[in-house]
């Protein structure tokens, strides 16, 4: 862990304010291999990548009391995934059939959820890509959409174990209504082993981010944590820094708190060669320079 960005400091050269600006524009401007990647490369990760869907950030999200969060992640977390065929015969049998004389068949189906409804009263646009976000390919759609009334779409999936791992198989059925107005609803129920599917695909979670100042101890910083997920009932939360030492690192960790170092969302600024104070560069003076933009550029002025 000391090898860890976390345990230098971003740039001496910086301030600490303009630290904090920076990071909240880097995630209001973020995509989403950034986000995903305060969730997948903290101390300790929160979420493996594999299981990640679609993920957005809020900035300064209000608490109460006149304070603000300095960010909350939004993030699909995948629970289960389309089976890809082919299958295991005895697990999967050939199309997807329903029969209760196949033995295996038979346990993987042994319970019957609730019908539920995927989506209601859609137009055809939100439908379609309702369905592909869940993985369905438009082929697999085509057929869902053309369902006569009566019948049902069968397909095999595989539910989220303890470990992380796809491996918990499951049938689902699926029907489509088609009403008068051209809108469509999509409805489902699940034959299952054991445990019923949480979801149809992915459950929606909330992560707080919060940005240390390095002059908050560790008191101070846990104590706004905590009150910040309880005021926005989030339990996750990652803590970006600019330095921290070991002890404090792994005081945060057993609080259920992932750290990340804040050297990686500093923004590029533009920069000039020319008017650089940083000598060490190999870069430094030449007036037909190619950087444009520069996370270490610092004009002659401010150089101390």
């Amino acid at each position: 862990m000391p090898n860890n960005p976390l345990f230098y400091p971003v740039n001496d050269q910086v301030k600490v304010e303009e630290i904090r600006d920076q990071i909240q524009i880097a995630l209001a401007i973020a995509d989403s291999n950034l986000l995903k990647s305060l969730l997948t490369n903290g101390i300790p990760p929160l979420i493996e990548g594999r299981h990640i869907g679609a993920i957005t950030a809020e900035v300064g999200v209000p608490v109460g009391n006149q304070q603000a969060a300095d960010g909350v992640l939004h993030v699909e977390v995948s629970q289960c995934i389309l089976a890809d065929p082919p299958q295991p015969a005895e697990a999967y049998p050939p199309g997807g059939g329903w029969s209760r004389e196949n033995r295996d068949l038979a346990r993987f189906t042994q319970h019957e959820s609730e019908m539920q409804t995927l989506g209601q009263n859609l137009s055809l646009a939100p439908t379609v890509a309702l369905l592909s976000e869940s993985g369905f390919a438009p082929k697999q759609i085509e057929e869902i959409l053309r369902l006569p009334r009566d019948a049902w779409y069968k397909s095999w999936w595989n539910a989220i174990d303890r470990n992380g791992n796809f491996s918990i198989p499951f049938l689902r059925h699926m029907r489509t209504l088609h009403y008068p107005d051209g809108t469509l609803t999509i409805q489902y129920k699940d034959f299952f082993e054991q445990d019923k599917p949480a979801c149809f695909a992915n459950l929606s979670q909330k992560v707080l981010v919060l940005i240390k100042p390095d002059t908050q101890g560790f008191g101070e910083t846990l104590k706004q944590i905590n009150y910040q997920r309880e005021a926005l009932e989030i339990r996750s939360a990652i803590l970006i820094c600019n330095t921290i030492s070991e002890l404090e690192a792994q005081a945060f960790v057993r609080q259920g708190i992932s750290i990340y170092p804040a050297v990686e969302l500093i923004l590029p600024t533009q920069a000039n060669c020319v008017h650089c104070g940083r000598k060490e560069c190999p870069m430094n003076g030449i007036e037909n320079s190619p950087i444009a933009l520069c996370y270490g550029f610092l004009p002659e002025s401010e150089f101390v």
